[in-house]
């Protein structure tokens, strides 16, 4: 005779309570204190920027001609490149008066640029062109061309810089300007001409 083999019982075993067992009157006070924290959390105040009363939609209205360009580092040295004439190039896209509006963080970042960007600086010196005085620290162009445009849609942003035209596309009603082709270009301005 062969003697039977004897199965042994799974899960016979006595169930013991764990440490992080949520029935333990130290877990349940625990718990209390996080659930406190995050209905606290839940009450945050958002904020929502105050539209400019200029916008109807998408459409700007505060921008009409004499357009105020303010200019960036990069525009202006692909202009150089490209052999652009700023002004009249600027007239020809917008086929209105323009004023470029060079910042004093712009003139600080080309002089930072040296030798090789001395013919873009020598345009930007120009006595033809408006200045815009920074109030804030430090001189980095992108950060002072958002935050002004941010608080007052009346400018065109004239950049090549991929980063910052991300950033004020995210921006309702500024339109971009930049070179392509040996041109100026414009995107974003309602009543610009379809060429």
């Amino acid at each position: 005779m062969s003697r039977v083999k004897k199965t042994r019982k799974f899960a016979a075993v006595k169930r013991v309570v764990g440490q992080r067992d949520a029935r333990l009157k130290k877990n349940q006070a625990k718990g209390e204190v996080e659930n406190k924290k995050k209905s606290k959390g839940d009450e945050v105040i958002r904020e929502i920027p105050q539209v400019s009363s200029s916008l109807f939609f998408q459409y700007n209205t505060a921008l009409t001609p004499p357009y105020n360009v303010l200019v960036d580092t990069n525009f202006l040295s692909h202009t150089v490149q490209h052999k652009l004439e700023l002004l009249t190039t600027m007239m020809d896209c917008l086929y209105a008066k323009c004023i470029p509006i060079i910042t004093s963080c712009v003139m600080a970042e080309l002089e930072k640029l040296g030798q090789k960007y001395r013919i873009a600086l020598r345009i930007a010196r120009d006595e033809r062109w408006e200045r815009l005085q920074c109030s804030h620290k430090g001189v980095y162009a992108d950060d002072c061309l958002v935050d002004r445009v941010q608080k007052h849609k009346i400018y065109i942003v004239a950049t090549n810089d991929r980063d910052l035209k991300r950033r004020i596309r995210k921006i309702p009603g500024v339109p971009i300007m930049s070179v392509a082709r040996g041109k100026y270009v414009i995107e974003r301005l309602p009543d610009a001409p379809e060429k």
